[in-house]
């Protein structure tokens, strides 16, 4: 530390130990209680990251948690039609009030709070981060256990957002079995290692098929790669789901709360066990 040091590191290019590094992490509404906090998110899209977010909300929902779902990926936002909610968010001064889907999780979305859910979303980067970061401070998420934050994909503005702004218990990947599968665990592994946040687990979707005949899994996009990877990187937890023609049904009826996953209670327990950050 220099003699001259003003104690304003804030205008001091100067690398001394002294420096203290300042919280980005921002307060939830006055009024919101959230005990826990777990992102999904992928190195690339289409990958079913959004149906992960419901289909892990509507298991913690029926085991008794008290669950919300901030659909973060403000440019495709899917969540709420996966629930069949169609109602407008509401509010007043005092904040926002989030939409209950049928089993009672609250949700928080930007199809909630457009006139028609099929208008574009035509914003550059700062200003999708911006309303991201506005469904936690300015939205009320009333008793809260688990709040799933659905990310879009890859490891711009919005992630970048979340990780930085939103105390995470941990993050869930999702990928599919394709061999590119390698470099997006990798990219968002080392996201999460970079923000000092915890993987607790990676979600293969489309992992395989089951005839209806048999009962033989046939792994039509390639060979599983979840358990070698979560191997590599030490990550505590792997689910696979099935490429389930009504998985897509029970979606686009907006009934997901109805469909039985029981291959990603793995994932539930790693996620059950999580500690929030204080």
């Amino acid at each position: 530390m220099s003699e001259n040091c003003s104690h304003d590191c804030s205008s001091c290019s100067s690398n001394c130990s002294s420096r203290k590094t300042e919280s980005l992490l921002k307060a939830p509404h006055k009024d919101s209680s959230i005990k826990k906090v777990i992102g999904i998110v992928s190195g690339k899209g289409g990958v079913g990251k959004s149906l992960t977010t419901a289909l892990l909300a509507s298991l913690e929902q029926k085991q008794g948690n008290s669950v919300g779902i901030m659909d973060a990926d403000i440019t495709g936002p899917s969540v709420p039609k996966m629930f069949g909610v169609s109602d407008h968010a509401t509010g007043s001064a005092e904040g926002i009030d989030t939409v209950l889907t049928p089993s009672g999780i609250q949700l928080m979305s930007r199809n909630l709070l457009l006139e028609e859910e099929t208008m574009p979303v035509v914003w550059r980067g700062p200003v999708i981060g911006g309303t991201v970061l506005q469904f936690w401070t300015d939205v009320i998420w009333k008793d809260v256990d688990l709040l799933f934050i659905d990310m879009p994909p890859g490891t711009g503005d919005v992630p970048l957002t979340v990780f930085q702004s939103i105390p995470l218990a941990g993050i869930v990947i999702v990928t599919t079995p394709q061999d590119l599968v390698k470099m997006i665990v990798e990219k968002a592994v080392n996201m999460a290692n970079l923000m000092k946040v915890p993987v607790l687990g990676i979600v293969e979707n489309m992992s395989y098929i089951e005839c209806p005949d048999c009962g033989k899994k046939m792994e039509v996009f390639g060979h599983s790669k979840a358990e070698a990877l979560a191997k590599e990187y030490l990550i505590p937890a792997t689910a696979k789901l099935p490429l389930d023609p009504k998985i897509a049904q029970y979606a686009d009826e907006g009934r997901i709360e109805d469909y039985e996953a029981p291959a990603l209670e793995n994932i539930l327990s790693v996620i059950d066990g999580a500690k929030q950050p204080q």
